[in-house]
Formats: C-alpha cells, structure tokens, sequence
C-alpha cells in the first residue's frame, strides 16, 4: 500500500514544489468529519496512482500560512501541484469513482 506523507510549512517546498512528479495536497484538519471520510479514498488513490503522482496531507490548523497563501476555505481542499505550480483542486466529499476520475483529470493537465 502506498503512503500518504504528512507534510507541514517546513516540508511543503521540498516535497511539494519540487517534486518530480505531480503532487495533491490534502488540506484537512483533524476536527474534520468530511475529511475523515475522505482520507480512506485518498489512500486507494495513492495505491491506484501511485507510479503518476504523490498524495500528501497537510493539516491547515497546525500550518495556516499555506492555507491562507492558496486561499483554503473549505476542508476537505484537495489541491494539485504540478512543476512547483497549482494546477486544480477537489472539494468536498465525493465516492471513490468520482475521486478518481477527478484525479485523472487533473493528472492530463498536469502533463
């Protein structure tokens, strides 16, 4: 199974930006119920996709700078990166179909 990766303010350029292939960025927090519901799909993605992108997972309390400067609202926010550059985001909850072909989407801008 792969692994979502925890990030924060100090890791998000690292692991984010500079990233050779296209990351998505989960804005959650732990108060959250949709976010919880969401994360176990989150985790099927990151097995199904896990050769064209990276999931990581970035708690927008503990690190609201990122919030504030890719101007989240809402959580679940689940942003795409692509070449150090925002290129899409998913909100709110969905089935793990849609989930992914959301993804999809994203992942042919992304290239």
């Amino acid at each position: 199974m792969s692994e979502i990766t925890s990030i924060s303010n100090q890791t998000f350029t690292t692991e984010v930006l500079e990233s050779s292939i296209p990351v998505l960025v989960d804005f959650w927090a732990p108060w959250c119920v949709p976010c919880k519901m969401i994360a176990p799909l989150l985790e099927k993605s990151a097995d199904k996709f896990k050769d064209r992108l990276k999931i990581v997972k970035l708690n927008s309390e503990e690190n609201k700078e990122l919030a504030d400067k890719y101007q989240i609202m809402s959580i679940p926010s689940i942003v795409m990166f692509s070449k150090g550059k925002e290129i899409g985001r998913i909100a709110g909850v969905m089935d793990e179909n849609r989930l992914n072909e959301e993804v999809e989407d994203l992942l042919v801008m992304a290239t």
